[in-house]
Protein backbone atom coordinates (compact mmCIF):
# COMPACT_ATOMS: atom_id res chain seq x y z
CA UNK A 1 0.00 0.00 0.00
CA UNK A 2 1.38 3.54 -0.75
CA UNK A 3 2.78 5.83 1.93
CA UNK A 4 -0.25 8.01 2.93
CA UNK A 5 0.27 11.66 3.44
CA UNK A 6 -1.70 11.73 6.63
CA UNK A 7 0.05 9.02 8.55
CA UNK A 8 3.69 10.07 6.76
CA UNK A 9 2.86 14.04 8.71
CA UNK A 10 0.60 13.08 12.00
CA UNK A 11 1.81 9.85 13.34
CA UNK A 12 3.03 8.65 16.99
CA UNK A 13 6.81 9.88 16.56
CA UNK A 14 5.72 13.87 14.78
CA UNK A 15 2.90 14.87 17.82
CA UNK A 16 5.56 12.81 20.67
CA UNK A 17 8.41 15.42 18.83
CA UNK A 18 5.61 18.62 18.71
CA UNK A 19 4.73 18.05 22.45
CA UNK A 20 8.33 17.37 23.59
CA UNK A 21 8.86 20.88 21.88
CA UNK A 22 5.79 22.67 23.50
CA UNK A 23 6.88 20.84 26.61
CA UNK A 24 10.17 22.06 26.53
CA UNK A 25 9.15 25.89 26.74
CA UNK A 26 6.35 25.21 28.49
CA UNK A 27 7.01 23.09 31.06
CA UNK A 28 3.45 22.48 32.95
CA UNK A 29 2.49 20.81 29.39
CA UNK A 30 1.03 17.74 29.70
CA UNK A 31 2.68 15.87 27.01
CA UNK A 32 0.93 12.82 27.78
CA UNK A 33 -2.22 13.60 28.52
CA UNK A 34 -1.78 15.81 24.60
CA UNK A 35 -0.86 12.82 22.83
CA UNK A 36 -3.52 10.48 24.44
CA UNK A 37 -6.56 12.85 23.27
CA UNK A 38 -5.25 13.57 20.15
CA UNK A 39 -4.47 9.93 19.09
CA UNK A 40 -7.88 8.24 20.56
CA UNK A 41 -9.38 5.22 19.45
CA UNK A 42 -10.89 7.34 16.30
CA UNK A 43 -7.46 9.02 15.01
CA UNK A 44 -6.86 6.16 12.47
CA UNK A 45 -10.10 7.07 10.79
CA UNK A 46 -9.49 10.59 10.43
CA UNK A 47 -8.22 11.99 7.03
CA UNK A 48 -4.86 14.49 7.03
CA UNK A 49 -7.10 17.83 7.68
CA UNK A 50 -9.21 16.34 10.87
CA UNK A 51 -5.88 15.09 12.12
CA UNK A 52 -4.23 18.73 11.39
CA UNK A 53 -7.25 20.24 13.38
CA UNK A 54 -7.70 17.37 16.10
CA UNK A 55 -3.76 18.63 16.97
CA UNK A 56 -4.95 21.84 16.78
CA UNK A 57 -7.55 21.48 18.80
CA UNK A 58 -5.86 19.55 21.86
CA UNK A 59 -2.88 22.46 21.48
CA UNK A 60 -5.89 24.95 22.34
CA UNK A 61 -7.14 22.37 25.18
CA UNK A 62 -3.50 22.56 27.27
CA UNK A 63 -2.12 26.01 26.23
CA UNK A 64 -2.79 28.75 28.25
CA UNK A 65 -6.37 29.82 27.57
CA UNK A 66 -4.88 33.85 26.38
CA UNK A 67 -4.20 33.92 23.24
CA UNK A 68 -1.36 36.01 23.49
CA UNK A 69 0.22 34.06 25.91
CA UNK A 70 -0.61 30.84 23.55
CA UNK A 71 1.33 32.17 20.61
CA UNK A 72 4.25 33.03 22.69
CA UNK A 73 4.66 29.52 23.35
CA UNK A 74 4.33 28.46 20.04
CA UNK A 75 6.92 31.09 18.53
CA UNK A 76 9.03 29.39 20.56
CA UNK A 77 8.59 25.81 20.05
CA UNK A 78 9.03 26.31 16.47
CA UNK A 79 12.22 27.33 16.47
CA UNK A 80 12.95 23.74 16.86
CA UNK A 81 12.23 22.80 13.08
CA UNK A 82 14.18 23.85 10.09
CA UNK A 83 12.79 26.98 8.54
CA UNK A 84 12.20 27.50 5.06
CA UNK A 85 11.46 23.67 4.38
CA UNK A 86 7.32 24.27 3.93
CA UNK A 87 6.74 21.11 6.43
CA UNK A 88 3.02 19.81 6.09
CA UNK A 89 3.79 18.39 9.18
CA UNK A 90 3.39 21.21 10.80
CA UNK A 91 -0.10 23.10 9.23
CA UNK A 92 -0.92 23.21 12.68
CA UNK A 93 0.70 26.00 13.84
CA UNK A 94 -0.92 28.18 11.16
CA UNK A 95 -4.09 26.47 11.94
CA UNK A 96 -4.01 27.65 15.15
CA UNK A 97 -3.98 31.04 14.47
CA UNK A 98 -6.90 30.18 12.04
CA UNK A 99 -9.15 28.53 15.07
CA UNK A 100 -7.99 30.55 17.46
CA UNK A 101 -6.87 34.37 16.07
CA UNK A 102 -9.85 35.67 14.20
CA UNK A 103 -11.28 37.88 16.94
CA UNK A 104 -11.00 41.11 15.95
CA UNK A 105 -8.47 42.11 19.24
CA UNK A 106 -6.29 39.69 17.91
CA UNK A 107 -5.70 41.26 14.34
CA UNK A 108 -2.11 42.51 14.64
CA UNK A 109 -0.94 39.23 16.26
CA UNK A 110 -2.71 36.96 14.43
CA UNK A 111 -1.28 38.92 11.00
CA UNK A 112 2.38 38.20 12.86
CA UNK A 113 1.93 35.04 13.72
CA UNK A 114 0.58 34.05 10.16
CA UNK A 115 4.03 35.69 8.22
CA UNK A 116 6.33 33.86 10.88
CA UNK A 117 4.47 30.26 10.34
CA UNK A 118 4.65 29.94 6.81
CA UNK A 119 8.29 30.20 6.73
CA UNK A 120 8.16 26.94 8.51
CA UNK A 121 4.85 25.46 6.88
CA UNK A 122 2.50 27.28 4.23
CA UNK A 123 -0.69 29.41 5.75
CA UNK A 124 -2.46 29.46 2.39
CA UNK A 125 -5.12 27.77 4.41
CA UNK A 126 -5.31 29.59 7.33
CA UNK A 127 -5.40 33.21 5.61
CA UNK A 128 -8.39 32.17 3.75
CA UNK A 129 -11.25 32.66 6.49
CA UNK A 130 -9.85 36.24 7.33
CA UNK A 131 -10.19 37.10 3.65
CA UNK A 132 -13.65 35.85 3.57
CA UNK A 133 -14.75 38.35 6.85
CA UNK A 134 -12.49 40.81 6.26
CA UNK A 135 -11.53 40.74 2.25
CA UNK A 136 -10.76 44.53 1.67
CA UNK A 137 -8.18 44.53 5.34
CA UNK A 138 -6.85 40.83 4.41
CA UNK A 139 -5.88 42.01 0.69
CA UNK A 140 -4.35 44.90 1.49
CA UNK A 141 -2.27 42.78 4.00
CA UNK A 142 -1.36 40.09 1.31
CA UNK A 143 -0.59 43.12 -0.80
CA UNK A 144 2.22 43.90 1.65
CA UNK A 145 3.45 40.30 1.99
CA UNK A 146 3.79 40.42 -1.42
CA UNK A 147 6.54 42.99 -1.44
CA UNK A 148 8.31 40.77 1.75
CA UNK A 149 11.95 39.80 1.44
CA UNK A 150 11.12 36.57 2.20
CA UNK A 151 9.68 34.24 -0.52
CA UNK A 152 7.38 31.91 1.54
CA UNK A 153 5.88 34.76 2.61
CA UNK A 154 5.43 36.28 -0.60
CA UNK A 155 4.20 33.18 -1.81
CA UNK A 156 1.84 33.25 0.73
CA UNK A 157 0.52 36.19 -0.63
CA UNK A 158 -0.69 34.56 -4.11
CA UNK A 159 -1.30 31.02 -2.87
CA UNK A 160 -3.54 32.38 0.45
CA UNK A 161 -6.54 34.16 -1.94
CA UNK A 162 -6.12 31.63 -5.23
CA UNK A 163 -10.10 31.36 -6.06
CA UNK A 164 -9.90 27.80 -6.31
CA UNK A 165 -7.19 26.33 -3.64
CA UNK A 166 -7.16 23.01 -3.53
CA UNK A 167 -7.89 21.62 -0.07
CA UNK A 168 -8.96 24.85 0.89
CA UNK A 169 -12.37 27.15 1.42
CA UNK A 170 -13.41 28.38 -2.11
CA UNK A 171 -13.35 32.19 -2.15
CA UNK A 172 -16.45 32.49 -4.21
CA UNK A 173 -16.15 36.43 -4.46
CA UNK A 174 -12.57 35.81 -6.13
CA UNK A 175 -14.56 33.54 -8.66
CA UNK A 176 -16.82 35.83 -9.29
CA UNK A 177 -14.99 38.51 -9.85
CA UNK A 178 -10.59 38.21 -9.44
CA UNK A 179 -9.35 41.75 -10.01
CA UNK A 180 -8.65 41.95 -5.93
CA UNK A 181 -6.43 38.58 -6.60
CA UNK A 182 -5.02 39.79 -10.26
CA UNK A 183 -3.37 43.76 -8.36
CA UNK A 184 -1.62 40.78 -6.15
CA UNK A 185 -0.38 38.96 -8.93
CA UNK A 186 0.57 42.15 -10.77
CA UNK A 187 2.78 42.74 -8.18
CA UNK A 188 4.81 39.61 -8.04
CA UNK A 189 4.95 38.83 -12.33
CA UNK A 190 8.70 38.80 -12.72
CA UNK A 191 9.40 37.67 -8.71
CA UNK A 192 12.77 35.88 -8.71
CA UNK A 193 11.85 33.34 -6.80
CA UNK A 194 10.16 30.13 -8.74
CA UNK A 195 8.63 28.78 -5.74
CA UNK A 196 6.75 32.26 -6.12
CA UNK A 197 6.15 32.01 -9.98
CA UNK A 198 4.68 28.86 -9.54
CA UNK A 199 1.95 30.28 -7.12
CA UNK A 200 0.85 33.10 -9.53
CA UNK A 201 0.78 30.53 -12.55
CA UNK A 202 -1.56 28.24 -10.54
CA UNK A 203 -3.11 31.62 -9.47
CA UNK A 204 -4.05 32.49 -13.26
CA UNK A 205 -4.81 28.69 -14.36
CA UNK A 206 -7.41 28.93 -11.56
CA UNK A 207 -8.72 32.21 -12.66
CA UNK A 208 -8.42 30.72 -16.68
CA UNK A 209 -11.13 28.23 -15.57
CA UNK A 210 -13.79 31.03 -15.40
CA UNK A 211 -12.66 33.93 -16.88
CA UNK A 212 -10.91 33.36 -20.05
CA UNK A 213 -10.86 36.26 -21.80
CA UNK A 214 -9.77 37.74 -18.95
CA UNK A 215 -6.70 35.94 -18.72
CA UNK A 216 -5.84 35.77 -22.30
CA UNK A 217 -6.13 39.68 -21.97
CA UNK A 218 -3.62 39.65 -19.66
CA UNK A 219 -1.24 37.31 -21.14
CA UNK A 220 -0.94 39.48 -23.99
CA UNK A 221 -0.05 42.21 -22.11
CA UNK A 222 2.32 40.74 -20.04
CA UNK A 223 3.97 38.05 -22.57
CA UNK A 224 7.28 39.49 -23.97
CA UNK A 225 8.73 41.60 -21.55
CA UNK A 226 10.27 39.34 -19.02
CA UNK A 227 11.36 35.80 -19.02
CA UNK A 228 10.06 35.44 -15.33
CA UNK A 229 6.81 36.77 -16.11
CA UNK A 230 6.81 34.74 -19.77
CA UNK A 231 7.08 31.33 -17.62
CA UNK A 232 3.96 31.87 -15.65
CA UNK A 233 1.83 33.06 -18.54
CA UNK A 234 3.12 29.93 -20.61
CA UNK A 235 2.26 27.58 -16.87
CA UNK A 236 -0.46 29.95 -16.00
CA UNK A 237 -2.37 29.27 -19.28
CA UNK A 238 -2.13 25.41 -19.92
CA UNK A 239 -5.71 24.93 -19.26
CA UNK A 240 -6.44 27.36 -22.04
CA UNK A 241 -3.51 25.70 -24.16
CA UNK A 242 -5.20 22.37 -23.32
CA UNK A 243 -8.74 23.15 -24.49
CA UNK A 244 -6.93 24.47 -27.43
CA UNK A 245 -7.94 28.32 -27.21
CA UNK A 246 -6.76 29.80 -30.57
CA UNK A 247 -5.56 33.52 -29.26
CA UNK A 248 -3.26 31.72 -26.36
CA UNK A 249 -1.40 29.42 -28.77
CA UNK A 250 -0.93 32.37 -31.07
CA UNK A 251 0.66 33.66 -28.02
CA UNK A 252 3.21 31.26 -28.16
CA UNK A 253 3.66 31.16 -31.83
CA UNK A 254 1.75 27.43 -32.28
CA UNK A 255 -0.74 29.80 -35.17
CA UNK A 256 -0.63 27.07 -38.40
CA UNK A 257 -1.23 23.10 -37.71
CA UNK A 258 -1.86 22.86 -41.63
CA UNK A 259 2.07 23.08 -42.22
CA UNK A 260 2.71 19.57 -41.37
CA UNK A 261 1.44 16.46 -41.99
CA UNK A 262 1.25 13.35 -39.63
CA UNK A 263 1.54 10.18 -40.95
CA UNK A 264 2.11 6.09 -39.41
CA UNK A 265 -0.23 7.42 -36.77
CA UNK A 266 -0.69 3.78 -35.03
CA UNK A 267 -1.14 1.45 -31.91
CA UNK A 268 1.30 -0.91 -30.90
CA UNK A 269 -1.71 -3.51 -30.02
CA UNK A 270 -5.44 -2.76 -30.61
CA UNK A 271 -6.67 -3.69 -26.51
CA UNK A 272 -4.59 -3.40 -23.04
CA UNK A 273 -5.32 -4.88 -19.76
CA UNK A 274 -6.23 -2.45 -16.75
CA UNK A 275 -2.56 -2.45 -15.29
CA UNK A 276 -1.19 -2.12 -18.61
CA UNK A 277 0.41 0.21 -20.77
CA UNK A 278 -0.47 1.62 -24.18
CA UNK A 279 1.79 2.55 -26.46
CA UNK A 280 1.45 4.42 -29.72
CA UNK A 281 3.59 5.99 -32.63
CA UNK A 282 3.09 8.52 -35.20
CA UNK A 283 5.65 11.05 -37.41
CA UNK A 284 5.29 14.35 -37.88
CA UNK A 285 6.13 16.52 -40.93
CA UNK A 286 7.14 19.90 -41.53
CA UNK A 287 6.23 21.58 -45.30
CA UNK A 288 7.35 23.94 -46.95
CA UNK A 289 8.39 26.10 -43.78
CA UNK A 290 10.15 26.14 -40.29
CA UNK A 291 7.20 25.99 -38.05
CA UNK A 292 6.56 26.06 -33.66
CA UNK A 293 4.65 22.82 -33.26
CA UNK A 294 2.90 21.97 -29.46
CA UNK A 295 2.15 18.08 -29.95
CA UNK A 296 -0.43 16.73 -27.58
CA UNK A 297 -2.49 13.65 -27.29
CA UNK A 298 -6.19 13.10 -25.34
CA UNK A 299 -7.40 9.87 -24.00
CA UNK A 300 -11.16 9.30 -24.05
CA UNK A 301 -11.79 7.18 -20.99
CA UNK A 302 -14.43 5.33 -20.37
CA UNK A 303 -16.26 5.98 -16.94
CA UNK A 304 -17.89 3.83 -14.35
CA UNK A 305 -21.37 5.18 -15.93
CA UNK A 306 -20.31 3.94 -19.64
CA UNK A 307 -19.85 7.16 -20.93
CA UNK A 308 -16.42 9.10 -21.45
CA UNK A 309 -14.59 12.31 -20.91
CA UNK A 310 -11.84 13.14 -22.03
CA UNK A 311 -8.43 14.37 -21.02
CA UNK A 312 -5.38 16.16 -22.65
CA UNK A 313 -1.90 15.34 -22.25
CA UNK A 314 1.31 17.07 -22.87
CA UNK A 315 3.87 15.32 -25.70
CA UNK A 316 6.60 18.16 -26.76
CA UNK A 317 7.12 21.44 -28.40
CA UNK A 318 9.58 20.83 -30.76
CA UNK A 319 10.46 23.82 -33.60
CA UNK A 320 11.03 21.79 -37.01
CA UNK A 321 12.95 23.19 -40.03
CA UNK A 322 11.44 23.24 -43.22
CA UNK A 323 11.00 19.61 -44.29
CA UNK A 324 12.24 17.78 -41.05
CA UNK A 325 10.36 14.62 -39.42
CA UNK A 326 10.39 13.87 -36.96
CA UNK A 327 9.45 10.32 -35.05
CA UNK A 328 7.21 10.12 -31.97
CA UNK A 329 6.93 6.94 -29.64
CA UNK A 330 4.30 7.32 -26.36
CA UNK A 331 3.84 5.07 -23.35
CA UNK A 332 0.62 5.93 -21.67
CA UNK A 333 -0.24 3.88 -18.17
CA UNK A 334 -3.28 2.16 -17.60
CA UNK A 335 -2.51 1.12 -14.42
CA UNK A 336 -5.57 2.14 -11.68
CA UNK A 337 -4.01 5.06 -9.58
CA UNK A 338 -5.85 7.19 -6.40
CA UNK A 339 -6.40 10.07 -9.18
CA UNK A 340 -7.67 7.62 -11.62
CA UNK A 341 -9.51 4.38 -11.89
CA UNK A 342 -10.00 2.30 -15.24
CA UNK A 343 -13.40 0.76 -16.67
CA UNK A 344 -13.56 -1.53 -19.85
CA UNK A 345 -14.77 -0.37 -22.84
CA UNK A 346 -13.53 0.88 -26.08
CA UNK A 347 -11.31 3.93 -25.10
CA UNK A 348 -9.47 6.41 -28.05
CA UNK A 349 -6.45 8.35 -28.28
CA UNK A 350 -6.50 11.18 -30.56
CA UNK A 351 -3.60 13.00 -31.88
CA UNK A 352 -4.02 16.89 -31.37
CA UNK A 353 -1.55 19.62 -33.33
CA UNK A 354 -1.26 23.22 -32.45
CA UNK A 355 -5.33 22.71 -30.99
CA UNK A 356 -6.28 20.61 -33.85
CA UNK A 357 -7.15 17.47 -33.54
CA UNK A 358 -5.38 15.39 -36.36
CA UNK A 359 -6.78 12.07 -36.39
CA UNK A 360 -7.96 9.63 -33.59
CA UNK A 361 -7.56 5.24 -33.15
CA UNK A 362 -9.95 3.16 -31.13
CA UNK A 363 -8.64 0.34 -28.79
CA UNK A 364 -10.14 -1.37 -25.76
CA UNK A 365 -9.21 -1.70 -22.23
CA UNK A 366 -10.17 -4.38 -20.54
CA UNK A 367 -10.42 -5.92 -16.87
CA UNK A 368 -8.96 -9.24 -17.42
Amino acid sequence: MPDLMKDRYYNYNTIHELAMCVNAVYPTFPADDFITDVMDETWHTLELKARMRRITINLGKYLPPDYEHALGILDKAITDYPVGNVDSGLLYFPDFVEVYGQDERYWDLSMVALERYTQYSTAEFAVRPFIIKHEVRMMAQMASWAEHDNEHVRRLASEGCRPALPWGQALTSFKKDPSPVLRILERLKADPSLYVRKSVANNLNDISKNHPDLIVGLAKDWYGKNEHTDWIIKHGCRTLLKKGNRDVLGIFGFTDADCVNIDNFSLNAASVCVGEDMVFSFRIVANNKEIKVRLEYGIDYVKANGTRSRRIFKISEPTLRKNEKKSYSKTHSFADASTRKHYPGIHSVTLIVNGVERGTLNFEVSDV
